[in-house]
């Protein structure tokens, strides 16, 4: 078993949950800091987990649910007040990796009037996205054997911690998929805040180990954003980063190891629980049934 970010096969047992009835083991890399599990042994990654069993066993119903489509919608709504805000060009072109019902993807199509290309590898969720005439595909590979044009921004909102290879799905990006001046935009629960062990989380992503998969894959991070929307005003339950390409002779940088992370989770989810008794109409926003799951 090796490190998801920086290959190293030295670490040491982090702890022992369980999720969904399934026992899970978290390791942390002894040398960058990473908390993970082993892609061998989790199911979560096997690309048939995603395209038969994920919706099942998270929401009980493999079609979209209101509250998931609540949450997309809002979080569409944030991440391009965002991009305005920041006064980036409208991008012609739109990737979604993880497309889901394809509501991220039609809202950036009503913001900026760009081609939008989802991939999506659950079916009753890619057919949603399909229906509402956005282009979708079940698999990476199979859009890159389309020999698409590249993206003027692509896009991967609560996905990376799903993946077994984060180094190189990014690194496939930025050779393969993104302009050179295009835009990676990445969003993932962050470990200091948010619960992050679940079954189907391969690893669990900080400001620190965030910012250095990025570097690895060959990104300059330009952006970088601690927040809770749309489920919280007060806990910064993710991560949100813009980052661009780099030349491929672009010098690699210092790898350093992420200190004191066992001490920061610990503190940051007892904050987390101050605040949740101290302001709970704030600490969770209201979901459509009011529930505050």
């Amino acid at each position: 078993m090796t490190c998801l970010v920086c290959g190293s096969a030295q670490y040491d047992l982090f702890t022992q949950v369980e999720s969904f009835g399934f026992p899970l083991a978290y390791f942390q890399c002894t040398y960058c800091g990473l908390i993970y599990q082993s892609p061998q042994a989790s199911q979560a990654a096997d690309p048939a987990f995603y395209a038969e069993t994920y919706r099942r066993i998270y929401q009980s119903s493999e079609e979209p649910t209101a509250k998931d489509l609540w949450v997309q919608e809002r979080r569409a709504l944030s991440l391009i007040k965002m991009l305005r805000t920041l006064q980036i060009d409208p991008p012609a072109r739109i990737l979604d990796i993880g497309a889901s019902t394809g509501t991220l993807l039609a809202a950036f199509q009503d913001a900026f009037d760009s081609v939008v290309v989802g991939v999506e590898p659950g079916e009753a969720y890619r057919r949603y996205a399909q229906d509402r005439g956005i282009n979708m595909y079940a698999a990476l590979d199979k859009l890159l054997a389309d020999n698409s044009p590249r993206f003027d921004l692509v896009s991967l909102v609560h996905v990376l911690e799903h993946l077994p290879d984060p180094v190189g799905m990014l690194s496939t990006i930025r050779r393969e998929l993104l302009n050179e001046s295009g835009i990676l935009l990445l969003e993932v629960p962050n470990f200091y805040a948010h619960d992050s062990f679940e079954l189907a989380h391969l690893a669990c992503y900080t400001p620190h180990s965030l910012q250095t998969v990025l570097r690895q894959a060959g990104y300059h991070v330009f952006f970088f954003h601690r927040h809770g929307f749309p489920r919280s005003s007060l806990l910064n339950l993710y991560l949100t980063a813009l980052a661009q390409p780099l030349p491929d002779d672009a010098p690699q940088p210092q790898l350093t190891r992420e200190r004191m992370v066992r001490l920061k989770r610990q503190a940051g989810m007892l904050y987390r629980q101050a605040i949740q008794k101290l302001f709970p109409h704030q600490a969770w926003l209201p979901l459509p049934d009011d529930k505050a799951d």
